[in-house]
């Protein structure tokens, strides 16, 4: 079965990195877009960021454009997204997606706590 397990969370302060994984199983993972998405306390959950199957294309979000950086490894059926300057309003339950036409799964989140 379809397995995404997301690691890499933590509290960090202002200004500071984490490095976010999501280990993936039970599909063909090189054939799959994979994506980030957040969602804070009281929001909707939001999308972060995405990398094509192959890895040659990624787009993210306005907020996270120029601090974040999404890659996969093929190899390893893994996608991390790596956070930089992170920010208070970067707090927020991280989860990865695995895409391919109408077939969607999500992984249970990992939470990212940004604060002094």
């Amino acid at each position: 079965q379809v397995q995404l397990v997301e690691s890499g969370g933590g509290l960090v302060q202002p200004g500071g990195s984490l490095r976010l994984s999501c280990a993936a199983s039970g599909f063909t993972f090189s054939i799959y877009a994979m994506s980030w998405y957040r969602q804070a306390p009281g929001k909707e959950r939001e999308f972060v960021a995405t990398i094509s199957s192959a890895g040659s294309s990624t787009n993210y979000a306005y907020s996270v454009k120029g601090r974040f950086t999404i890659s996969r490894d093929n190899a390893k059926n893994t996608v991390t997204l790596q956070m930089n300057s992170l920010k208070p309003e970067d707090t927020a339950l991280y989860y990865c997606k695995a895409a391919r036409a109408s077939t969607v799964s999500w992984g249970q989140g990992t939470q990212v706590t940004v604060s002094s």
